[in-house]
């Protein structure tokens, strides 16, 4: 069979390490700087059309829309690593039902728990830390994103399983069409047709469908083994793959966290302005995460192909240039914190000196957090992958929660707003000792 013949002679087996690794790199950091740039840009316009109030009002909404996110990385990455663990077994099969059931868990889950959101709109949005000036543009745009969210849900998980059946330049070129018709589309909706935020969030859907036709092309390609078939349960290989998937889901849920406890503790203690300049930061973090996510959708693959097949010494070689990839970039994007961070803020708009000095001091502190935050998301995803669902789960909870949230209750009380800059780069780089010990008592070379 042609089928068979083609995972026999997997580039994945033969190619150099470092050949495989750009490949998939590359086409994933492209494709997470546009989707990226796309945010930010939305930041940008609904910040200079609409003013900073209906930029908080969006940063409020934000966690939505990540929560949506993070169901969709839950089941779609869970699956995928199984669904990667399964073709470098040879285990086709098994590969073509776990597809056909994360695709059919995803849908019907969020577009389940978006309409019962919808119904609870309005005190969600005041728990989300809406205030009187604010809540009109948040409950505005969650409007939209709750009934249609599933779009973009299915365009998410369908990209990571497009890129784990050896499709990265397509998934790539999915998040090319998205990040450039949602920029068109935000362009026309907001500075033409004068729509608002909730136009704004209508273009992120519409945009987000136009992606899933472009990954639609995978299903036409003969080396394609991304098949639906008969739907059959089977609830060992579902709980297998939402166990696998959890710390995605749980880091996208930090970002929840994050964002929810940074906007409740700087409307405390700042006020709107404060809500503001976060929501400036936090367009600009998006990028940066995006970047460490983009590395780690690149290892994902690898790394349970080649655990799957019991391939440890190129599964290592995998994860050691991973690492040093990271900690270059998180150098890089400390440097662009300390020397640009004045000029970052202006793009955002002309806003009170007050909400300028806020967000320049906050970007200057809180990038300091990106010279360990990348190691540490590789490693999340390196024991992930290899099924060290408990090692994952912590990296995670650890970072995003538990020692975030401990810090931003305690420093704040002590040294104001700069506390709430510093509690993730402490964070992070507790996380990080952590990480070492562990390594240490459980080296990587054990293959454990």
């Amino acid at each position: 069979m042609k089928t068979e013949q083609e995972i026999n002679t997997n580039p994945l087996d033969t190619q150099p390490i470092g050949r495989t690794f750009i490949k998939y790199l590359i086409p994933s950091l492209v494709g997470m700087l546009l989707m990226a740039l796309n945010f930010v840009v939305d930041g940008i316009m609904v910040g200079n059309r609409l003013g900073h109030v209906a930029l908080a009002g969006v940063g409020i909404a934000g966690p939505v829309y990540t929560i949506f996110v993070a169901m969709s990385l839950w089941i779609g990455i869970g699956g995928a690593t199984l669904f990667s663990q399964s073709m470098g077994a040879k285990n086709v099969k098994r590969a073509h039902l776990i597809f056909t059931q994360s695709l059919v868990l995803i849908f019907s889950a969020t577009l389940i728990i978006g309409i019962i959101a919808f119904i609870f709109r309005e005190p969600l949005v005041y728990a989300l830390g809406a205030n009187e000036e604010t809540y009109p543009f948040a409950s505005a745009y969650l409007q939209v994103m709750l009934l249609f969210g599933f779009v973009f849900t299915i365009e998410n998980a369908c990209s990571v399983f497009v890129r784990n059946d050896r499709g990265p330049n397509l998934a790539m070129a999915a998040l090319i069409v998205t990040a450039v018709s949602n920029v068109i589309l935000n362009y026309i909706i907001l500075y033409i047709l004068n729509l608002g935020v909730a136009g704004a969030a209508a273009g992120t859907i519409i945009s987000a469908a136009l992606g899933i036709l472009v990954l639609s092309l995978h299903f036409f390609k003969k080396s394609s083994q991304l098949r639906l078939v008969r739907l059959r349960f089977d609830w060992k290989l579902l709980s297998t793959a939402i166990l696998l998937g959890f710390p995605s889901f749980l880091a996208e849920v930090g970002i929840s966290v994050f964002t929810i406890s940074h906007n409740v503790t700087l409307e405390r203690l700042a006020g709107t302005d404060g809500v503001a300049a976060f929501s400036v930061l936090n367009y600009v973090h998006s990028v940066m995460l995006l970047m460490f996510l983009g590395m780690g959708s690149a290892v994902q693959p690898l790394v349970s192909y080649y655990h799957g097949g019991k391939q440890l010494s190129r599964k290592l070689q995998t994860i050691r240039i991973a690492l040093w990839t990271a900690t270059g970039a998180g150098l890089l994007f400390f440097i662009i914190g300390q020397a640009a961070s004045r000029p970052i803020v202006s793009i955002f708009g002309q806003f009170e000196t007050e909400v300028i000095e806020l967000a320049t001091s906050g970007i200057r502190i809180f990038f300091f957090a990106y010279l360990f935050m990348g190691i540490n998301f590789v490693m999340m995803t390196y024991y992930q992958s290899i099924g060290n669902v408990r090692m994952a789960t912590w990296i995670t909870f650890a970072r995003e929660i538990l020692f975030m949230l401990i810090i931003l209750f305690i420093l704040p009380a002590f040294i104001g707003v700069t506390g709430v800059w510093l509690a993730i780069p402490i964070a992070e780089l507790l996380v990080l000792i952590s990480i070492l010990f562990y390594i240490r008592r459980y080296p990587l070379i054990s293959g454990s």
